[in-house]
């Protein structure tokens, strides 16, 4: 029987046991965080790891004890890609595809969360721009090195219940500009991005899960006001416990990453594929709206036809095929 995980599992509880020796992994966003994490884990498993940052001398200098600790079969490498700029996101895809070996697992985990209003290199708000449309070209371009068998882990977020994705206005042109709608609404984008990624690619035995990690203390807080915070997981604990739910509990980032490593490595490629995963299973869908909850994925986040019609505008809007 496969030993089951919850919210506590550890990245390490995740991984215990399994040889990752000749796998070949790419995480995007190494620089921080979630990101650190998941290359530690499986390089110290004896995965090759391709981390992708910004600023490659601050992801390296971050790295830097990891990669010291490695004594196995396991490495990190990284490479230069801003997702906030479609240039850059087409010369790092160029790179990889020159250098043209596969991947058995991509993980899409980098992003920003809750900017003031700004706009990417190309003009897409920020965190669309970033969370979104970055990784859509970015993972499309790469696809053909994704190795038939493989996975595509994609971040999501319990932050996706804030809103659903504007096909109208994706980039708030025309509406007043609100951070921690726009965060939600980048959020339920990727989800749906995973969706139609994994229907896709599935045949050619390529699946796609989205995850979400839980709410964890890193360098994603940066743009947040403590207090604020404060006063909103107050108010929900509140609401929580009038419902009889759990009270919220930050995770740590081992914790938090643990769903990615799992949904890449541990879980059943059926079970997961085309799905929303948290606390290390797949997450119970919720039909309509209601606030509160400890868990739960709402059911427009993965609305096939809705993934379907986020892929034409994005397609659209990176101007590619």
């Amino acid at each position: 029987m496969t030993k089951q995980f919850d919210a506590t599992s550890t990245t390490n509880e995740v991984l215990d046991g399994i040889d990752l020796t000749g796998r070949r992994v790419l995480v995007t966003g190494v620089s921080a965080g979630l990101g650190i994490e998941s290359a530690r884990v499986l390089a110290a498993h004896g995965a090759q790891v391709v981390g992708t940052a910004r600023d490659v001398a601050k992801a390296e200098r971050a790295l830097a004890p990891v990669t010291a600790d490695l004594d196995g079969e396991g490495r990190v490498e990284v490479v230069e890609l801003d997702l906030a700029s479609l240039r850059s996101v087409r010369a790092c895809a160029d790179t990889l595809l020159a250098d043209g070996r596969s991947f058995d697992v991509v993980v899409n985990n980098a992003g920003v969360a809750s900017t003031p209003f700004s706009r990417t290199e190309d003009g897409f708000e920020i965190q669309f721009g970033t969370n979104h449309l970055g990784h859509f070209a970015f993972t499309n371009r790469i696809a053909p090195l994704i190795a038939p068998g493989g996975r595509l882990v994609v971040l999501g977020s319990s932050a996706h219940r804030f809103a659903d994705i504007d096909l109208n206005d994706p980039n708030y042109d025309h509406t007043p500009y609100d951070t921690g709608l726009a965060y939600g609404r980048s959020k339920t984008a990727t989800i749906l991005f995973a969706i139609e990624f994994d229907r896709r690619n599935r045949d050619r035995g390529v699946r796609a899960v989205a995850v979400n990690p839980g709410v964890i203390p890193t360098e994603l807080d940066r743009h947040m006001d403590a207090a604020v915070l404060a006063a909103m997981f107050d108010d929900l604990n509140k609401a929580r416990a009038e419902k009889g739910e759990a009270s919220f509990a930050y995770k740590t980032v081992p914790q938090g990453a643990a769903t990615t490593v799992w949904a890449g490595f541990v879980a059943d490629a059926d079970e997961v594929g085309g799905r929303y995963c948290e606390n290390c299973h797949v997450a119970r869908l919720i039909e309509e709206p209601v606030d509160a909850v400890a868990e739960g994925l709402y059911a427009y986040a993965v609305d096939p036809a809705r993934a379907k019609a986020l892929w034409e505008k994005s397609l659209e809007l990176v101007k590619e095929r």
